[in-house]
């Protein structure tokens, strides 16, 4: 993660005034610095099986079973895909029955990362993100990845990866598991962005900035209304992007 996974790439965004947005969001942060925004001290998620509804329906996230989203993008001068699936399954995690998210990451054709994420919504609206099964290509053969990590398990915690109600300005945790690295917050920055993607043009698109303490980079995510993520790029530390090309059903 910057995100959960490794979508990186390099392509032109579209003018929809990104970098002003994200000028104003970093708080002055420097590519090794944490934004003003930033969460710090402890994190004591409270995650009770009867606040969870069934499926995932967030307008800004749904995950509805056999949707399949087609992102590309360049990474170091690499093309890479990135395949997200909404699988029929479920996992089970602290009680809550999540749907599972298969994502693979390819260069040149050739799948180089793949993660299973899992995700739950509360009564709220919240999409939580309860953990994922990460697994990099090494010799031919997958292995399991280091940030792999599981909510409830060896101080894994789930975070909330979309708001119910986004508002400019609100702030929240992802993921939290120390021992892997995986601690990203997000910011949300706007609800009327604009943007264009091979897949379409947006108006009222759903702006987020991402940091990591782990990693020195902030990265902007672009959301639809009825679709989700279309689009995410780093603003500072790196310059990469992925773009929604296609969705399938």
């Amino acid at each position: 993660m910057i995100r959960h996974h490794a979508r990186r790439a390099l392509l032109g965004i579209a003018p929809v005034a990104a970098g002003v947005l994200a000028a104003a969001a970093t708080g002055g942060a420097t590519s090794t610095s944490a934004p003003r925004w930033a969460l710090h001290g402890p994190y004591a998620p409270s995650i009770r099986p009867a606040d969870f509804t069934d499926g995932v329906d967030n307008p800004f996230f749904p995950l509805k079973p056999g949707t399949a989203f087609h992102y590309e993008g360049v990474s170091d001068g690499v093309t890479q895909t990135d395949d997200m699936v909404v699988t029929h399954r479920t996992k089970q995690v602290e009680g809550v029955q999540a749907t599972v998210v298969r994502d693979t990451v390819s260069a040149r054709g050739i799948p180089i990362e793949r993660t299973f994420d899992w995700y739950a919504q509360d009564k709220q609206g919240n999409v939580w993100y309860m953990g994922e099964d990460s697994l990099e290509m090494k010799n031919g053969r997958w292995a399991r990845a280091s940030d792999s990590w599981t909510g409830g398990v060896h101080g894994g915690k789930p975070g909330i990866i979309m708001p119910g109600a986004p508002k400019p300005g609100a702030v929240y945790r992802q993921e939290y598991y120390r021992a892997g690295g995986a601690l990203d917050q997000a910011r949300v920055l706007s609800l009327n962005g604009k943007i264009g993607v091979p897949y379409g043009t947006y108006k009222h698109v759903l702006v987020t900035l991402e940091w990591s303490p782990v990693e020195p980079q902030l990265e902007q995510k672009y959301y639809v209304r009825g679709i989700g993520e279309i689009q995410e790029h780093l603003v500072q530390g790196g310059h990469e992007s992925f773009r929604l090309v296609r969705l399938t059903h």
